[in-house]
């Protein structure tokens, strides 16, 4: 049985429970500029570049992943949020984005495997938006001017996904989409991947909401989204970050009704405090969450910003007595997606 099969036929006697964030964990290890660097020959400074721990901090790393196993986790992403090379050029660590992706993998891979407790989990390879954006200018007096191109885009992704494919991952997890064209280099880069390897390529995608208007940074509603999406043919899709899990609530219940497949959810700790930081509490999070379950929302939830192993712990722990998502039939009209989604009668 593939890993996509086995990923399905769990979620449909559970809700799984994927790990939380690597950032909030690393910035509690209070590193200091030379840790990151580790003695690799970087002209720049590396302090906050939390992917290049993989290669120099690998224990760190895989400490985290095995405190989030600890707490309950059947899914595992890998700390390769901004490991491509768009992002990695604000550190000069282009070269190193390879060696990266395939590092961040082997640990996770490593741990999954190690755990000896019978349990099966997987492996997501987790791909960040970058930090440039096709479908708007940066420059408000040229509108029709882009920092990259479409083919650019692309073809970082698809770097990324093959070093984390040679690295051992089940799944490529394309999250935290703040725009759809972005997301949509992704896609073509993950289906030119899967095609090479001769092979299925699950993706999981999660969009994040820009405000409670429910639309990201490019403008498409949740809705309108999917139907943008849905021709990939998505282990899962759903919504990450954002807010926290009561804020998320409405627009997580549109998606659950439209899409015909596995929905993931997973939230920040709340909204952030004046100092950026995240201060609601694990049993808060997961009584948030616990309405979800109640509401039959989600197949798979986890953590986003703020969150620690506590609150995934917490999380698992309401999410063993909910029933899992029952998956809606697929529409039998035609879907088209502009902003908004658009219904064709047939």
């Amino acid at each position: 049985m593939s890993a996509a099969k086995e990923f399905r036929a769990a979620a449909a006697e559970r809700v799984l429970v994927k790990d939380g964030p690597y950032g909030t964990a690393i910035q509690a290890e209070r590193l200091a500029a030379e840790d990151y660097c580790a003695g690799l020959d970087l002209f720049r400074d590396q302090k906050g570049n939390n992917d290049l721990l993989n290669l120099t901090q690998p224990g760190i790393v895989r400490k985290i992943a095995e405190a989030f196993i600890a707490a309950g986790a059947d899914i595992l992403a890998t700390n390769t949020f901004n490991a491509n090379r768009i992002s990695q050029a604000d550190y000069g660590a282009e070269a190193l984005v390879p060696d990266i992706n395939r590092a961040a993998a082997q640990i996770i891979r490593e741990v999954v495997d190690a755990a000896k407790d019978g349990r099966k989990r997987w492996v997501a390879g987790a791909i960040g938006p970058t930090n440039k954006t096709l479908s708007l200018s940066p420059d408000v007096n040229d509108p029709g001017f882009r920092e990259v191109t479409f083919a650019e885009v692309k073809a970082v992704y698809r770097e990324q996904i093959d070093a984390l494919v040679e690295g051992g991952v089940d799944f490529v997890l394309i999250e935290t989409v703040f725009d759809t064209l972005n997301c949509k280099a992704a896609i073509m880069a993950a289906l030119e991947a899967e095609q090479a390897l001769g092979r299925e390529l699950p993706m999981m995608i999660s969009m994040t909401l820009t405000d409670l208007s429910g639309r990201n940074l490019s403008g498409h509603t949740v809705e309108g989204f999917w139907a943008s999406v849905r021709h990939a043919k998505l282990l899962t899709i759903g919504l990450n970050c954002s807010f926290g899990a009561a804020q998320l609530r409405p627009h997580l219940a549109a998606l659950a009704r439209t899409a015909e497949t596995l929905v993931m959810a997973y939230p920040n700790a709340g909204l952030p405090n004046e100092l950026g930081c995240y201060d609601e509490a694990a049993e808060e999070t997961a009584a948030q969450v616990r309405e979800w379950l109640d509401e039959g929302l989600v197949n798979v939830v986890g953590g986003c910003c703020g969150t620690t192993p506590a609150h995934i712990a917490a999380i698992a722990e309401v999410a063993k007595a909910a029933r899992p998502r029952a998956i809606p039939a697929a529409p039998s009209n035609t879907l088209l997606s502009g902003l908004e989604p658009m219904v064709l009668a047939a």
